[in-house]
């Protein structure tokens, strides 16, 4: 390939990725504008997070977030976008997920619940990153903790695309453990909250990947006027699947919530 053809197969590569970030970032906030309207409760926040320790790129870190949760009628969603590094013109990226949930206790008018399962949920997931994405589908359990704002439990089937090539794709499966407890020392208020996913080695592809574990609780001091710091503590095994890759990133975090 002469040098020509090289440039433009790489710009026209960056092009695509770029159309593919703005289509996704429009549609996921336009699926969080619609539905919001009529919302039971809605809940966004921004983050920024600095820390150290990460593989496979950059070993420090930036990152911007911005997060939305929201409960309606028929279920729940989840959206939260992450922009790492946004003013490092050779590490910057950006990383999104949109997750809704379908209620099926109230698409069904039927009793759902048992034990300390509230209710049976359709969960989805769609997963933008650079040159991948990644679709999930499966079964919510939202779970009913003493003293826990929420716990939920998502089992998923996943597939995966790289380099946005529908015939590059790896299946396998995902569970995915989501919390968020309140609790007080003395006359201060805090939160412990994270998610923790196991993701099945995935197959189909190029290489076989490993299963990978990635979890990143926090322990956050409400300082009040909606305002949170602390501590986000990374841990990724097998980090992408590829084995031997493991991280450990502790975050300096602050949060403000709308």
């Amino acid at each position: 390939m002469n040098t020509g053809s090289m440039l433009a197969t790489g710009l026209s590569a960056r092009i695509r990725s770029s159309l593919c970030y703005a289509t996704v970032t429009v549609g996921l906030c336009l699926a969080l504008i619609i539905p919001a309207q009529a919302a039971l409760w809605n809940s966004t926040n921004v983050q920024i997070l600095s820390g150290n320790g990460f593989e496979l790129g950059a070993d420090k870190r930036t990152i911007f977030t911005l997060e939305n949760a929201l409960g309606w009628k028929y279920g729940d969603s989840f959206f939260f976008m992450d922009v790492t590094d946004p003013f490092d013109t050779k590490d910057s990226s950006l990383y999104a997920e949109f997750s809704p949930r379908f209620s099926l206790g109230s698409l069904t008018g039927k009793e759902m619940s048992f034990g300390i399962v509230k209710d049976v949920m359709i969960a989805s997931n769609i997963e933008m990153g650079e040159g991948v994405r990644g679709y999930l589908l499966g079964v919510g359990l939202p779970l009913a903790l003493p003293g826990f704002k929420f716990a939920d439990i998502n089992l998923y089937a996943r597939k995966s695309e790289r380099d946005f090539a529908p015939d590059n794709t790896d299946t396998g499966g995902q569970i995915t453990l989501v919390w968020n407890r309140p609790f007080s020392l003395g006359a201060t208020k805090w939160t412990f909250e994270g998610f923790f996913d196991y993701a099945f080695g995935e197959s189909g592809g190029s290489a076989p990947k490993e299963d990978n574990i990635i979890t990143a609780p926090r322990i956050l001091l409400d300082l009040g006027k909606q305002l949170q710091v602390g501590v986000e503590y990374q841990i990724w095994r097998n980090k992408f699947g590829i084995d031997g890759v493991d991280e450990d990133a502790v975050q300096a975090m602050v949060e403000f919530t709308f």
